[in-house]
């Protein structure tokens, strides 16, 4: 699901699936559209956008979410200049002491919190039309999560439940992986529709128990780090190692791979110090042909892979009212 409506698996093409466009850091209870241009953000974003496209990118899920800068408009707006696919969101953002959850949401629900990200799939968000492509929601990296936490997974559950969005959730470590992992499993979600972002973070082991479990190993701050030596974690060495360790295992096939570049970043001249979405052709792929990856297993990684994670039934979408 686009921000310019739904879109053939087939059509998606190479895919990143983890970036961002635009972010506002100054939590929840002041951000608004009134903190931004879109005009001026989008004459920043969209070189960087069209460099990637040359390199054959034609499908981005932006992981803004509400509260933290997420601009529907923006996207699509970059959309038509660009011919890009962007996907856009819905959910909440727990990490971070809860800076980017809005006041409301402590006196709701779970049930309630999801009946208005149900809402946003259906209807649109904020009346634009939009609608979001999958949940993001992020939690704290202890091993035990808040009730603040708690809330936010199980209201993910319950809005997967009712229109088949993938939940792609900020997490790092093992520990919370596997928590949420067990709270979506009660609630009836298949660990397959469980994106765990920033894997990364985790160790191998995790990794590969949650492949085996059937949820989706999301390596996504590729090249975040700098030019780093290749002994060090997160070089391209080591990225490149994680990934031959997972295709080792058996488990290519629930690997996602991302940069969590990007970053227009408001309250900043002219955005900030914006990071383009290059390294992952650049530097690893290079690397990963050296290691013997086949152009099929490439595909696997940057087309398929993505494809079916972010897929969504086509009943689901044929019952939704109105023009998407």
């Amino acid at each position: 699901m686009t921000v310019e409506g739904p879109l053939p698996v087939s059509d998606m093409g190479t895919t990143l699936t983890h970036e961002h466009l635009l972010v506002d850091f100054i939590g929840a209870d002041s951000t608004g559209y009134h903190r931004w241009d879109r005009d001026s953000a989008a004459k920043r974003i969209i070189p960087f956008v069209r460099e990637v496209m040359d390199l054959g990118v034609k499908t981005m899920m932006e992981c803004t979410p509400a509260y933290l800068g997420r601009d529907p408009g923006l996207l699509r707006m970059i959309a038509r200049e660009t011919g890009i696919h962007l996907v856009t969101n819905t959910g909440y953002y727990g990490a971070h002491g809860n800076r980017f959850i809005p006041g409301q949401f402590n006196r709701m629900t779970p049930v309630e919190l999801s009946e208005q990200w149900i809402d946003e799939f259906e209807h649109g968000i904020e009346g634009s039309g939009i609608r979001p492509g999958f949940i993001k929601i992020a939690v704290d990296s202890d091993d035990t999560l808040s009730p603040e936490h708690v809330k936010i997974v199980t209201a993910a559950a319950h809005t997967h439940n009712a229109t088949g969005l993938v939940i792609a959730s900020h997490t790092g470590p093992d520990g919370p992986a596997f928590e949420q992992i067990r709270i979506l499993r009660s609630l009836g979600v298949n660990p397959s529709s469980f994106i765990w972002v920033h894997a990364d973070q985790g160790t191998l082991e995790g990794n590969t128990r949650a492949a085996s479990l059937g949820s989706w190993i999301s390596l996504d701050k590729l090249g975040s780090r700098g030019n780093l030596q290749p002994g060090e974690k997160f070089s391209t060495a080591w990225y490149t190692d994680r990934i031959l360790a997972l295709k080792e295992t058996g488990h290519l096939d629930r690997l996602l791979i991302s940069h969590d570049a990007g970053w227009y970043s408001v309250g900043q001249e002219n955005g900030g110090t914006y990071r383009g979405y290059t390294w992952i052709f650049e530097s690893l792929i290079p690397a990963l042909v050296e290691k013997g990856f086949t152009r099929q297993e490439l595909d696997q990684i940057l087309i398929h892979n993505p494809g079916t994670a972010f897929s969504i039934p086509a009943s689901r979408v044929n019952q939704l009212p109105g023009p998407g």
